[in-house]
């Protein structure tokens, strides 16, 4: 295909090549009619330029386009040459104050939340950090792309509008100059011509409908026959779909199709076929019958290819556009005009209007051109941006209408440019004087909820998913509201209060139709069937709470505007009160000689609603009245004489009485969906528009109506005025023993009455109901809030209302309130109470839910408690009512008030009697005491001439009337102080009584009547006398008990031990032989401790007694005994790799017996510590296997653990484990011969270990050549001298049990598996080598954890470590005697042969390449494989020892080669010392070896500092080593922390402190092996500079650095774009905390192939650099992400937090975030610990939704 069209496209270039711009553009300056001659070119040029093909070639087609096309065009504007007339432009034009950076996705934005106007108002990184608002408190949020930056505009920022970019270009701006005057007439005149088309041309093309023919001016003669199926993108089908729809319609492959698809998401549309019509005719049916079955087809067209070229060539005109006014502010200017100039079909016939209105009609990406066309032009010029704004109010229903059917996000739609309109104040302020706008937008939005009841209400019921999908479209038009709403208007004219009140008459509407909506009715006898739609009606009271809040501020701020406003309201209020007495007969309620008249009501029995947003907007009006003292100054214009206060208590009334009543479980049968309103009712997001103003409107209307009249009421529409008004009928109706539940119910209901009570009387902290202001509203409820527990930031956030620029105040107060407490490494950080704020705290505080109440209750008494305080909980003194409320108080002492609470003492003093609770109880007291404080203010602030009116005390010392004569309330209170029964109680009345007497002291302040106050005094001092004489009492009787209870329990236990002593002797040895601390056996006095060698410390042998967790069985771990075993994980790790990029290719061919210094990938095995019998895990796991079989069938779900690749959890601690380790006895000790006394030194000993060699590889080539004759045979074995003692034909025999040789083979295997990556094969000869490997490797990563954290070697280890260390060394020692012996032995020469050549090696690696730890490791374990063959004498120890030293000394010469040599000027002017001495003899060897060619001679102190440094940590690990392998304890100078224990090492390791003596003593032999070490080639070819090493000591790897800020990571990712899909930005950018490199993880365009699997880009980087291991932190979301393998990963906390101590995982709350350092080193550790797989396998334990994430998509 590609080939045929090769030729074709190379003409079609020749003939497009040849067109000059400069001669068309000629042209056109001659040409009478212009618009002719362009729209010829293009019709010739556009289609022979694009669409040529199936796939877009978007460089050679921008290429030619601008060649062809553009060229052109840019002649013609300049009239000369564009690269000297654009130039030429820009240096005339003043550069703009305004910044208008267009947003991409996920640009971090910044607002200023002390001086942004409102949220919307956002600066780009740049401006932000060059202005004043990084010092205050900004808020941080990435951008959903398509907003611009407000830089420079004033009227965003309350200070501090211009950064210091734009601060240069405001010093000389003029008013409004006009910038066409920097431009020449010719200039203006041309650009108007060619603006004027083009724009005109690319409107026309974009806003075409018709698919296969163009406009008449655009057709040509010979017209190609070629057609597109165009595919368009909708938000209902999802990505699987439209991939799987694709491949079947035009068979493509899953690739494709996922190209397809990420195209059309992206674009809007792609193309899928090309071809003639028939061909694309068939596709397209296909799709649309695949995709037609739920939901409506994909949109699918076929369009002819030229009509494509024309539409993809405006898009390209119009960005153009975008970038030429770039420029100049001046061609800004006229493309403003031509876009908003009348076309000759008058209204809406502007090419911007045309736009507009065709929005939802285009696709995806052209949408996104032209807004962005609109933000660089229209609303960046002043002048035209009024205009537009203008233009848009006037279209503003059709954009809407367009929107809310359109299916596009609004971020597609340019409905959503409101944004950048409506929040500018003065435009907003424009539009709603000129255009009307507030009504607009509400009657918009009225029209779009059509669904009514007979009442006129909204009605959600059936709502279907269409319906439900349209208003939450419709939802966007009262953020619209919001915006305009958004800045308060500081000077009213009388067109804007005219317009206003019409938008707020429109409001009005809107609320009336809420008013009652959902109406429910009791549900008696038999559960509601179907839960009625109640959510879309809150939704709506949700959205609006924060424009009734601001149009209750607009009202406030203009005395005119309020009283109107409150007029209309009222009016509304009356309307939907109209029907309000027929049909519901009057009745009279008389108690204590009151009488009142109201309706009969019953809200368990009639309808009722919890919607009544006009009568609390009436009531949010009445409070600015009194706030702002218009009820004052004139009461004659306001129609407040005219209010029936029963009229506006009802509806709140009745709503607060439905709470009640399903407190009282009376609506049970309701169902959820009550409990949820009253949820949300009483809820933060809503309470501030709903529930408290139901409590100001019942306060209104209590302040204006005689209290009893309302107590009155109240009693009837809570159904108690039966229980009040007919004494001694709460006898009767409990002697008639009643149905308990009724007993329960009414008792409720008196509670939530009292309640109620103590609601309205002591709620004033609003401004205008009490005299406060709102930080004191603010204060207190942060109080409240911390007075049940301290809390983090966050959540105290959350439960404190927000305005709307989402600010609570709360940072203002807080520190007067509470403590900060800063958070540890987890946690957060949380704020405290301050305890002197302790006394303003109420129990009845309103926003307390009944939970949050009873805490509060508890924790305050505790803390009283713990002051040793009394544990009264009394009212705080509370500040005096604004006068238009101030006549609420008197609720309390009214006749009915007084009533109620002597019934309820009085059932209390009788309280057998009655049914009565002791809540109830409670809140008397607690109103009783509120009338006393109430009564103590008006006594101190009382004036002379004034008398006090509120005389509770004297109404409550008076006992009752004639018939009854009932005790007063005051002796009742006195009788219940002692009563035992009110234990919790008392100390509240005590407070009572004293309150009292002070009282009765300040009214008495005249001497008259002293003798009734002492009696009261007296009384009440002696009853304090005698109840402290009873707690006395009472508390020695309980401490007695206590004392006697602890003797009998001792002398049990005593019992006890005596009986079952043996038990206890045996624990106590137990726990001796498994402590954690290294030395657990015997410490030997006095005498140096040696690892190895023949002088190794002889240690006694221990027996070692362990229980396994299965059976609990407890053995001994023998040699012949069955095996005991370790869960264990064992994992690949390039935790220490110095290079991530090496890349074994054939892991079946790869041979791992030399491990290259840079540790590129290593075998980490770990383990939980826990101990099992073999059989009983083989038990186990075979159960685990099978029970996962079960479940696979069941459901395709992964566990936090794979089976297959048998991963097991430990049945203990639920530790992801791999396989088993064995336990062994110290290998060495079984294996060792006798020693004789003359052992070798290391010259014979490297000879006689040769000739072994030599002869066992004599015996090997024998046995591989075929054995044709048995005399030569014999006649080779006399010619080859067999060295003394050596036998080569002994096999030893395996001391293992059966058991413990099976457990050898099956760690082996599973370390060979992990490690190299392979099928397991117990024969391969690799075995050995990956066990040895994972020995070295694990003791390297433990030694540089010590290291890095400056811990001594020997210090106390964590047991699991130890354990897990021991039992690994002790493995990969005897794995040997499981392995064949021959190949053993083969590695043992072959690594021998890496240090001593001999002949029939080669190609061995060069010294520089070999991990010389590694060499030793496999060396030691390797050596018994040959040492059991000689019986010459030769210990084991002496072995030890002789390899030791060689390995030392070829790492010595390792570190000189590579030591870098540059001089400190540290040089020690003292003599040298031995040491340096040595050390520059043995550098001048090296020199002369490697012909000079190593570099000048350093100082020799400079040397020696070298070698120290780089061997320390090589003889730590060896310290390990041998200390695991042969058991030696560790010297007690190595378990402190310090100084470098260098000489303590060298002597528990058996070397000489000068470690150059080791070279002088071996010379003979070191001399010629350092001579053929210098001669390798690769050495050579590194000290020439050809080549690198690595050089010691190794740096430690650490995670990458972090900046400070986390908002520089967010620019980072911002910019980042995704490296497959050609510079479109990654929707989720993800930092590998490892290498540092940015991925584009969780989309399609990034997928890669991993083992015939697609995975994400974050899965298939763990494999490349982290061997599968990986640490990530999603930048956009602030989260850590730890993947292991395809199927395992969690999310885990990031090391970022704000300024709380918190971290914001999702950038939900966009405080600045600051790195934690502490928390990133506890990730690093995780890391370098190896830990992260097991820190996953935890947290997916723990929480089972995320084992259903797919992590290979990430």
């Amino acid at each position: 295909m590609a080939s045929e069209l090769e030729p074709e496209v190379q003409a079609i270039d020749r003939s497009l090549l040849e067109c000059s711009a400069e001669e068309i553009a000629g042209k056109w300056l001659q040409a009478t009619d212009l618009t002719r001659e362009v729209y010829q070119h293009l019709a010739h040029y556009v289609p022979k330029i694009y669409c040529r093909g199936p796939n877009p070639f978007p460089q050679k087609e921008d290429m030619l386009a601008q060649h062809v096309l553009l060229g052109p065009m840019e002649w013609y504007l300049c009239g000369e040459d564009p690269a000297f007339g654009f130039p030429k432009l820009e240096q005339a034009n003043k550069p703009s104050h305004l910044c208008g950076r267009v947003f991409k996705v996920g640009e971090p934005t910044y607002s200023c939340r002390d001086c942004a106007v409102d949220p919307t108002c956002v600066l780009c990184m740049e401006c932000f950090l060059g202005s004043i608002h990084r010092d205050h408190r900004y808020r941080m949020t990435t951008s959903g792309g398509g907003g611009f930056c407000d830089c420079g505009d004033t009227e965003a920022w309350k200070e501090g509008p211009y950064c210091q970019k734009h601060e240069l270009n405001t010093s000389e701006i003029e008013e409004e100059e006009d910038p066409l005057v920097h431009l020449s007439e010719d200039v203006i005149a041309r650009t108007y011509n060619i603006f004027a088309i083009m724009f005109r041309y690319a409107v026309e093309i974009l806003t075409w409908e018709k698919e296969s023919e163009l406009p008449a001016d655009l057709e040509i003669v010979e017209k190609s026959d070629t057609y597109y199926c165009m595919l368009f993108n909708d938000e209902v089908h999802t990505y699987e779909q439209v991939i799987y729809t694709l491949q079947k319609a035009v068979n493509c492959t899953q690739k494709e199709a996922i190209g397809f698809a990420t195209t059309v998401d992206r674009d809007g549309r792609r193309s899928v076929r090309y071809g003639d019509f028939q061909y694309c005719e068939q596709a397209k049916s296909v799709i649309v019958r695949n995709t037609s079955r739920q939901t409506k087809p994909l949109k699918v067209q076929v369009m002819h290819s030229s009509i494509v070229a024309h539409q993809n060539f405006g898009l390209k005109l119009l960005s153009w556009l975008g970038s030429i006014i770039g420029y100049s502010d001046g061609l800004r200017r006229i493309l403003c005009q031509v876009g908003l100039q009348e076309g000759p079909d008058g209204e809406n016939s502007s090419l911007v209007d045309r736009l507009m209105l065709s929005d939802s009609k285009l696709w995806k990406g052209a949408r996104s051109v032209y807004h962005q066309l609109f933000m660089s032009s229209l609303l960046m010029d002043l002048k035209y941006k009024k205009l537009f704004a203008v233009r848009f109010a006037k279209n503003y229903e059709r954009l809407q209408s367009d929107y809310v059917t359109d299916d596009h996000d609004r971020e597609f739609s340019v409905a959503d440019l409101s944004v950048q309109i409506f929040t500018v104040p003065s435009l907003a302020r424009m539009l709603i004087t000129e255009e009307n706008l507030m009504s607009i937008i509400i009657k918009t939005f009225m029209d779009h909820l059509r669904h009514r009841d007979a009442h006129g209400r909204f009605q959600f019921e059936r709502y279907t998913a269409l319906q439900a999908f349209k208003f939450r479209r419709v939802q966007s038009l009262i953020l619209d509201l919001k915006y305009v709403l958004i800045s308060k208007p500081t000077e009213w004219s009388d067109e804007l209060r005219q317009k206003f009140l019409e938008g707020f008459d429109a409001f009005l509407e809107l609320l009336k139709c809420m008013q009652g909506m959902d109406p429910i009715t009791r549900q008696v006898g038999q559960h509601i069937e179907m839960e009625p739609e109640w959510e879309a009606a809150f939704t709506l009271q949700m959205k609006l709470t924060h424009v009734i809040s601001m149009m209750q501020d607009w009202c406030a701020s203009d005395e005119k505007v309020l009283i109107e406003a409150y007029k209309k309201c009222l009016a509304v209020l009356m309307q939907c009160h109209g029907g309000y007495t027929d049909g519901e007969q009057p009745i009279t309620l008389s108690i204590c000689g009151h009488s009142v008249e109201t309706i009969r009501y019953c809200v368990s029995q009639e309808k009722v609603s919890i919607h009544l947003p006009v009568s609390r907007l009436l009531a949010g009006l009445h409070v600015l009245l009194s706030k702002s003292e218009v009820a004052y100054k004139f009461p004659e214009l306001l129609p407040l004489s005219e209010l029936s206060p029963p009229m506006l208590i009802e509806h709140p009334l009745r709503c607060l009485v439905l709470c009640a009543q399903v407190h009282a479980g009376m609506w049970r049968r309701n169902g959820f969906s009550l409990v949820n309103q009253i949820y949300y009712y009483h809820n933060v997001k809503c309470r501030r528009e709903m529930f408290d103003k139901d409590i100001v409107m019942l306060q209104t209307g209590v302040s204006m109506m005689d209290p009893n009249h309302f107590l009155m009421i109240m009693l009837s529409r809570f159904e108690l005025y039966q229980i009040f008004s007919t004494p001694d009928y709460g006898k009767r109706f409990s002697s008639e023993i009643t149905h308990k539940d009724v007993v329960q119910q009414n008792n409720t209901l008196i509670e939530e009455m009292l309640y109620l009570i103590i609601m309205l009387v002591g709620e004033r902290f609003s401004p205008g109901v009490g005299q406060v202001n709102a930080t004191d509203e603010i204060k207190r409820e942060i109080i409240h809030q911390l007075s049940i527990k301290p809390m983090a930031h966050s959540e105290l956030v959350k439960s404190l209302p927000e305005d709307e620029n989402k600010e609570t105040g709360m940072e203002s107060v807080i520190e007067a309130v509470a403590h900060f407490k800063k958070p540890g490494l987890t946690g957060r950080g949380m704020y405290e109470l301050k305890p002197e704020c302790a006394k303003e705290f109420n129990l009845y505080f309103y926003h307390f839910s009944r939970a949050e109440q009873s805490k509060a209750e508890e924790a305050q008494r505790k803390m009283k408690r713990q002051n040793r305080e009394d544990t009264a909980l009394p009212p705080p003194v509370l500040p005096p009512f604004c006068p238009l409320f101030a006549s609420l108080v008197n609720i309390l002492q009214s006749d009915v008030m007084l009533c109620i609470m002597g019934t309820i003492l009085q059932w209390a003093v009788e309280h057998n009697g009655y049914a009565w609770s002791e809540s109830m109880l409670q809140r008397v007291l607690h109103l009783i005491g509120m009338a006393l404080q109430e009564e103590k203010q008006h006594l101190e602030n009382v004036t002379e001439e004034h008398v006090v009116t509120f005389t509770f005390t004297q109404k409550i010392s008076k006992p009752g009337e004639a018939p009854k004569n009932s005790p007063s309330i005051l002796a009742m209170l006195e009788t219940l102080q002692n009563a035992p029964y009110l234990e919790v109680h008392k100390d509240m009345i005590r407070w009572i009584l004293k309150t009292f007497n002070a009282v009765k002291k300040m009214r008495e302040s005249s001497p008259t009547s002293p003798v009734a106050e002492t009696e009261g005094t007296i009384m009440e001092e002696s009853s304090r006398d005698k109840d402290k004489a009873e707690r006395k009492r009472k508390a020695e009787i309980a401490r007695l008990r206590r004392e006697k209870i602890m003797a009998q329990m001792s002398e049990m236990q005593r019992h006890f031990i005596d009986e079952n002593k043996e038990l206890f002797q045996q624990t106590l040895e137990l726990d001796a032989s498994t402590s954690a601390v290294l030395d657990n056996s015997p410490v030997v006095s006095d005498m140096t401790l040696t690892a190895l060698g023949p002088t190794q410390t002889q240690v006694p042998e221990q027996r070692q007694f362990v229980t396994c967790i299965l059976c609990q069985e407890e053995q001994e771990v023998k040699v012949e005994s069955r095996a005991m075993v370790l869960a264990a994980f064992v994992q690949r790790s390039t935790v220490l790799s110095k290079n991530r990029s090496k890349f074994i290719q054939d892991p079946e061919k790869y041979d791992p017996l030399f491990m290259h210094p840079d540790l590129s990938c290593g075998t980490h095995t770990s383990s939980c510590g826990h101990i099992m019998h073999a059989h009983c895990w083989q038990r186990y796991f075979d159960s685990v296997q099978a029970k996962e079989q079960r479940r696979q069938q069941r459901l395709r779900l992964h566990t936090s653990y794979d089976v297959e690749n048998g991963e097991f959890l430990c049945p203990l601690c639920e530790c992801l484990s791999n396989t088993v380790i064995p336990l062994l006895l110290p290998p060495r000790n079984i294996f060792n011969k006798l020693n004789f006394s003359d052992q070798p030194n290391l010259t014979q000993w490297i000879r006689t270990i040769s000739q072994q060699i030599k002869a066992l590889q004599f015996l090997r080539k024998e046995e591989s050549t075929p054995n044709n004759a048995s005399t030569k045979n014999s006649e080779n074995m006399d010619e080859l001298q067999l060295p003394e003692g050596f036998r080569p034909d002994f096999h030893p025999k395996n001391p293992y049990s059966e058991s413990i040789k099976e457990m050898l083979t099956t760690f082996g295997t599973a370390t060979y598996k992990v490690g190299l990556k392979v099928h397991p094969n117990e024969e391969d000869p690799r075995v050995p080598i990956m066990c040895w490997g994972s020995c070295a490797y694990t003791i390297q990563s433990i030694e540089r954890i010590l290291s890095d954290e400056d811990k001594p070697l020997f210090g106390p280890l964590p047991c699991r470590l130890d354990d897990c260390l021991r039992s690994l060394t002790r493995f990969a020692a005897a794995h040997w005697t499981v392995a064949s012996l021959s190949v053993v032995q083969g590695h043992f020469c072959k690594l021998f042969a890496s240090l001593v050549p001999n002949d029939s090696h080669e190609e061995l690696p060069c010294i520089l390449d070999i991990d010389m730890f590694h060499l030793l490791v496999g060396l030691v374990l390797a050596f018994p494989a040959l040492q059991c063959q000689d019986f010459s004498g030769i210990s084991l120890g002496t072995g030890d020892l002789h390899i030791f030293h060689l390995v030392t000394m070829a790492h010595i010469i390792q570190i000189l080669l590579t030591s870098c040599t540059e001089e400190n000027g540290m040089d020690q002017e003292n003599p040298t010392c031995e040491e340096e001495s040595a050390v520059l003899a043995l550098y001048k060897t090296l020199h002369q070896y490697t012909g000079s060619a190593l570099k000048e001679i350093p100082s020799g102190w400079h040397l020696w500092r070298s070698v120290r440094a780089g061997i320390m940590p090589f003889l730590k690990c060896s310290a390990l080593f041998f200390h695991y392998l042969n058991g030696v304890p560790s010297p007690p100078d190595i378990q402190v922390p310090g100084t470098s224990h260098f000489e303590h090492l060298c002597n528990y390791l058996s070397l000489p402190n000068n470690l150059i003596c080791l070279f002088q003593e071996n010379s003979e032999i070191m001399n010629s092996l350092i001579e053929s070490w210098c001669h390798n080639s690769e050495v050579k070819r590194y000290l020439e500079g050809e080549r690198d090493a690595i050089r010691y000591p190794r740096e430690s790897n650490k995670l990458i650095n972090l900046p400070e800020d986390y908002s520089s990571l967010i620019n980072q990712a911002s910019n980042f774009s995704c490296p497959k899909s050609g510079g479109d930005k990654s929707r989720a950018p993800t930092l590998c905390l490892v290498c540092g490199s940015l991925l584009c993880s969780q989309s399609y365009c990034c997928q890669t192939e991993l083992e015939g699997e697609d995975v994400g880009a974050c899965t298939a980087h763990t494999y490349s650099c982290g061997s599968g291991v990986g640490i990530f932190l999603r930048v956009r979301e602030c989260q850590v992400l730890f993947l292991a393998g395809k199927t395992k990963g969690c999310f885990y906390s990031p090391p970022y937090l704000d300024d709380y101590g918190e971290t914001d995982q999702g950038l939900r709350r966009g405080n600045p975030l600051h790195l934690c350092k502490e928390r990133f080193k506890k990730i690093q550790k995780l890391w370098h610990q190896h830990s992260v797989t097991e820190e996953i396998g935890h947290a997916q334990e723990a929480n089972q939704t995320l084992v259903g994430i797919d992590w290979q998509h990430l």
